[in-house]
């Protein structure tokens, strides 16, 4: 594509003409207007890195990106390159209504074409808060344009009165005090100053820092990267690195194709357990996957946390937070415990094998964040899947994040029809609920919310926690936060607004949930299941006949397929690992 100066032949702002029926014109004319913003011919005649710009004001995950391009750009730079930066969607958690998950597609399309329709060679995509990594890497994949990650990084932690806090694991515990009356209203209110301290993603073991971690793993990011704090020098410095790898990257024409692959998915997957990764890990995967043609093996996902059990000693399966992990070596140390499970020939972005980077890795020293396999958090792998007639095409229980006593457990069902009927009724006095029930929320799944909420994580009735109750068999359709913790099943698929058993369940009937044996039933008998799904009618939403909610409605796929958007799939090559 390019000598050794970075003079583009076939490439730069050759790349994508507009189709004006003349090349020689719309190259011309492309020229015109750009240098319009001051470039020069011999700047325009390099190599050129596209930066992906997604700053917010209202993501404050995402405040140190304009710091992060400066130090981008300056390795672009350095290596003979240009880096040209250009806005794409930013989404925000706590700041993206319905829910996040609702826009991370519009961000993936977003990506996609706006990679394709521009000139680079290569480009450098810079995630962080939880959607937006997947959104980056499944946009990247469809263009097939050589391409980059880098993050935000992780917030260091806060305190409150002595107490080192982290969003938002702390959060959720903090406001189950507050609902139960333990911490009161102003108390409340001078926490919230405390839990996110600064720019950075959740620093726990949240789906920003999985999603990181993992994506490292999977070779699409400069080793080191996962873990650096927001505020550090360090994030700067590896921003820089990964410009300057970006112009390789296009001179070597390394594409994401030929990093993410069946055996690349299959170490992320196995990084999964090995972390104690959020559940909201193997949707993101799976529509990642979903973008290269391949289909993830639940099954052998469960059979990878029978060898691989949890080693990352952070919240909300352990006690420390993700600047401890960076002290400790990042995920180094994880990829050298694990490193006899793991397919070490997959090609990473250094364009060096996963074998050579841990390697590389600088030499272990004395820490107590990553156990050794011998000596782990929880045996068993963070994830457990579990099948039944409940959820015959799968859910997800967080079993290192659970309480052990609740694992086999035969309960009572009091059940919430909506996300408004759980708002409505979970704290009124008069409910019928005791702690040996189990809660249920139905149509909360990708469908029902739409845009499957992370409301998996239902708060306690007020009544029981006000009695000291902490936690209780949850089971939803919706998803839940990476940094919450709880007996708490999630993504029961097929969800209740498309027809799934879920939505069959009435107060009243019996369940059972037995993570060992990976089984999650409805004890009531065909007859009558037959009986409430001949009953059962579609629920609506308004306003679904126009715009992007209607595309979503109409093109989203269940949890166990990512919830990508069906069209924007490729077709399936098969099961990313085999027995």
């Amino acid at each position: 594509m390019s000598d050794d100066t970075g003079s583009t032949r076939n490439g730069g702002m050759r790349k994508g003409l507009a189709g004006y029926g003349d090349a020689g014109f719309s190259l011309f004319l492309r020229k015109a207007f750009i240098k319009a913003m001051g470039y020069s011919d011999d700047a325009l005649d390099r190599t050129i890195v596209g930066i992906t710009n997604t700053f917010s004001g209202y993501n404050a995950c995402h405040k140190n990106v304009p710091d992060m391009i400066e130090a981008i750009k300056r390795g672009v730079m350095l290596a003979g390159g240009l880096p040209i930066e250009f806005p794409i969607v930013s989404v925000a958690e706590s700041f993206s209504h319905p829910t996040s998950m609702f826009l991370r597609n519009l961000m993936a399309m977003d990506a996609e074409e706006m990679i394709r329709a521009q000139p680079m060679d290569a480009v450098v995509l810079i995630g962080g808060c939880d959607k937006t990594v997947p959104a980056l890497l499944m946009g990247a994949a469809s263009a097939d344009v050589p391409a980059i990650l880098t993050v935000t990084g992780p917030m260091i932690t806060g305190h409150y009165e002595g107490e080192r806090l982290g969003a938002c694991t702390d959060c959720r515990r903090l406001w189950g005090q507050h609902r139960a009356g333990a911490i009161s209203e102003s108390e409340i209110e001078a926490i919230s100053g405390r839990l996110a301290p600064g720019p950075g993603t959740c620093m726990v073991m949240g789906t920003a820092s999985t999603m990181a971690l993992v994506a490292e793993a999977m070779g699409m990011m400069l080793p080191g990267g996962a873990a650096i704090p927001a505020v550090s020098a360090d994030r700067l410095r590896h921003a820089e690195t990964t410009g300057a790898r970006a112009v390789a990257l296009a001179r070597e024409n390394l594409r994401p194709s030929q990093i993410i692959t069946e055996r690349s998915l299959a170490n992320a997957l196995r990084v999964l357990q090995a972390v104690g990764g959020s559940t909201n890990g193997l949707v993101h995967l799976a529509a990642i996957a979903g973008r290269v043609g391949v289909t993830l093996d639940f099954d052998a996902f469960d059979r990878m946390g029978r060898e691989i059990p949890v080693l990352v000693d952070l919240k909300p399966s352990g006690q420390h937070y993700m600047e401890d992990l960076e002290k400790a070596g990042g995920l180094a140390p994880i990829l050298r415990e694990i490193e006899d499970f793991l397919d070490t020939d997959c090609l990473t972005v250094t364009g060096k094998t996963l074998a050579e980077t841990i390697a590389a890795a600088p030499a272990p020293w004395p820490q107590d964040v990553v156990r050794p396999v011998s000596n782990p958090i929880h045996k068993g792998g963070g994830l457990r899947m579990l099948k039944g007639n409940l959820a015959p095409a799968g859910a997800v229980i967080k079993q290192s994040a659970a309480t052990p006593a609740l694992l086999q457990h035969t309960g009572r069902a009091v059940v919430f029809t909506s996300l408004q009927d759980l708002a409505e009724r979970v704290d009124d006095p008069d409910l019928d609920v005791t702690p040996d029930d189990i809660l249920v929320l139905q149509n909360a799944g990708p469908k029902g919310a739409p845009g499957m909420p992370e409301a998996g994580y239902l708060p306690i009735p007020r009544k029981l926690a006000a009695q000291g109750i902490k936690d209780m068999v949850r089971i939803s359709d919706a998803r839940m936060s990476g940094t919450a913790f709880g007996t708490i099943v999630l993504h029961a698929s097929p969800e209740a607004a498309v027809g799934g058993p879920i939505g069959l369940v009435r107060t009243g009937d019996r369940i059972s949930l037995d993570v060992a044996e990976g089984r999650l039933d409805l004890l009531v008998d065909e007859a009558e299941l037959a009986r409430r799904k001949a009953e059962w009618k579609p629920a609506t939403h308004p306003g679904s006949d126009r715009g992007y909610l209607k595309l979503y409605l109409e093109q989203v796929t269940q949890a166990e397929d990512g919830c990508d958007f069906a069209f924007l799939q490729k077709s399936t090559t098969g099961p990313v690992l085999k027995d």
